[in-house]
C-alpha cells in the first residue's frame, strides 16, 4: 500500500522560525561542535563508513568486522546487504543501526539515518548520562519511553528505577539496553539475511525485577524491507517495552532539514502529557490539533504551534495511538516521504503505539557519521512501542510480562523510491 503523498506547502515559515531559535545558541553550539570534531576514537572501525558498492541481483549477504571494545568486551559491526542497493550496518553495542544506505528515484544512494562514525562517539554521546541523550539507532529497554518518577508497583511491590529525564525514567534508566554489548548470530534465509542479537538482563538490573532474556532479530530481504523482531522471557513478573530509536532523514543524513518531508500516521488519537512529558491518562482525538497526521503533512508545517503539547517538548515528542488495523500490522502504521529524493518509508508494526519525535534536542553540538553537525531539524524518530508510563496507567495496554509468557513484537521498515 502506498499513501499518495501530495505536494505540501507552508513550511517555509516554520523552517525560518526554527533557524531563528537555533541561532540563539549558535555560539555555544559552534564551540561544542569544534570540541566534538577534535575527539579521536580509539574504538573506530577500520575502513570507510560510506555505502558499499552494489551489483543488481545478488543474494542478500552479511559481513562482520571488528569495531572496537567497551569495558573489555569486543564490539562488532555487521553489514547486511540486500543485493539490490540497500545496506544496513548494525553494531553489537546497543544493537545500534548505524547506517542505512538506500537509493533515491534516480538510483543514487545515501545514508538515510543519523549516526556516529566511531564507537567512542556512541559511548560518549548517545545517552543522557554521556552528554548527548540522542539514542541514535539503539535498542532501548527494558522500558522504552518514560516511567513517571522512576516508580511503579507490580503485584503489590513498589520498584524504583533510575531517573534521567525531568525527574522521570527514560528508555530504561541510566544503564539501559542501548549500552549493552549484545551477542550476535547471522542466519541466511531464502531471499533474506538476518542478524540475531541476544542479551540477558539479571534480576535487579537498573532496578527492574526478574531475569529478562531478550532477542532482537534484524532481517533484511531483497525488497527493501528491514524487520526487527523482539522477543523476551522472564523468570519473575516484570514490565517490558522494547523499541528501536533510529532517526530518519530520507534526503540523506547530511542533507539538512526534514521540515519539508511529509508524514502520515495511521492514528486518530494520541496520549497528551503533562509538563514533564508523562501521559495524563487521557486518550485524545487528533482532529483539529497539530497532532493530526491522518493526511500526509509536512513535518515543519505546524511544528511552531503554540499548543502546549508542542511547546513542552520544543516540537513533536508524543505517543500516537495506532488505529486497530495498523496496531495489528495489517495496514501501515506510518509513512514518510521526501519529495526531493522520492524516497518513501513505510512502517508496519504489531505495537499499539508510535512515538513521533522530531529531533527537538539536536542542538548542533554533535557531529554525525559524515562529518556534518546535526541540528534541531536534522532527523525524526518513529518509535513503535507500548504507551509511555503504562505501568502507572491502568487504562493503557499492559506491559507486564510473567514467567511462562513470551513478549513478542515486530516492526518492519520498507524503503522505496518514487
Amino acid at each position: 500500500m502506498r499513501v499518495p503523498f501530495p505536494s505540501m506547502g507552508g513550511s517555509g515559515d516554520a523552517r525560518a522560525a526554527r533557524r531563528r531559535r537555533r541561532a540563539l545558541t549558535a555560539a555555544a553550539a559552534g564551540a561544542a561542535a569544534l570540541a566534538v570534531v577534535g575527539v579521536t576514537a580509539a574504538g573506530g572501525a577500520a575502513g570507510a563508513t560510506g555505502p558499499a558498492a552494489h551489483s543488481a541481483g545478488r543474494a542478500p549477504s552479511a559481513a562482520k568486522e571488528y569495531f572496537g571494545s567497551v569495558g573489555g568486551q569486543a564490539v562488532y559491526r555487521y553489514t547486511l546487504d540486500d543485493g539490490h542497493g540497500m545496506t544496513v550496518r548494525i553494531l553489537t553495542y546497543g544493537g545500534i543501526i548505524q547506517s542505512i544506505s538506500a537509493p533515491d528515484r534516480h538510483g543514487r544512494e545515501a545514508d538515510v539515518v543519523l549516526g556516529f562514525k566511531t564507537l567512542d562517539d556512541y559511548v560518549t554521546y548517545n545517552s543522557p548520562e554521556a552528554g548527548g541523550g540522542v539514542y541514535f539507532g539503539a535498542i532501548v529497554g527494558r522500558y522504552a519511553n518514560r516511567i513517571a518518577k522512576g516508580t511503579f508497583t507490580l503485584d503489590g511491590k513498589t520498584y524504583h528505577v533510575p531517573v534521567n529525564n525531568n525527574g522521570n525514567s527514560l528508555h530504561g534508566g541510566t544503564t539501559g539496553f542501548d549500552k549493552k554489548v549484545w551477542s550476535a548470530q547471522v542466519t541466511q534465509g531464502s531471499g533474506s539475511v538476518a542478524l540475531k542479537l541476544t542479551s540477558v538482563s539479571p534480576d535487579g538490573d537498573n532496578g527492574y525485577p526478574g531475569t529478562l532474556t531478550s532477542t532482537v532479530t534484524y532481517t533484511l530481504d531483497g525488497s527493501g524491507r528491514l524487520t526487527a523482531d523482539y522477543r523476551a522471557t522472564t523468570d519473575a513478573p516484570t514490565v517490558v517495552n522494547l523499541t528501536n530509536h533510529t532517526y530518519w532523514n530520507l534526503a540523506g543524513e547530511s542533507s539538512g532539514s526534514i521540515d519539508d518531508q511529509q508524514l502520515y500516521l495511521n492514528a486518530d488519537h494520541y496520549t497528551p502529557t503533562d509538563s514533564t512529558q508523562i501521559p495524563t491518562g487521557q486518550i485524545a482525538t487528533v482532529k483539529g490539533t497539530p497532532m493530526d497526521f491522518t493526511r500526509p503533512t509536512a513535518i515543519g508545517a505546524r511544528i511552531n504551534s503554540s499548543d502546549p503539547q508542542i511547546t513542552t517538548g520544543q516540537g513533536y515528542d508524543l505517543n500516537w495511538v495506532l488505529n486497530g488495523s495498523a496496531a495489528g500490522g495489517k495496514a501501515p502504521a506510518a509513512q514518510a516521504y521526501d519529495p526531493e529524493s522520492g524516497r518513501q518509508l513505510t512502517i508496519w508494526t504489531t505495537q499499539p503505539g508510535i512515538q513521533f519525535y522530531s529531533g527537538n534536542f539536536l542542538t548542533g553540538t554533535l557531529v554525525g557519521i559524515s562529518g556534518h553537525t546535526y541540528r534541531q531539524d536534522a532527523g525524526f524518530a518513529l518509535e513503535t512501542q507500548h504507551f509511555p508510563d503504562s505501568p502507572n496507567q491502568p487504562n493503557f495496554p499492559s506491559t507486564v510480562l510473567n514467567p511462562g509468557q513470551v513478549y513478542h513484537q515486530s516492526t518492519t521498515w520498507q524503503l522505496s523510491a518514487h
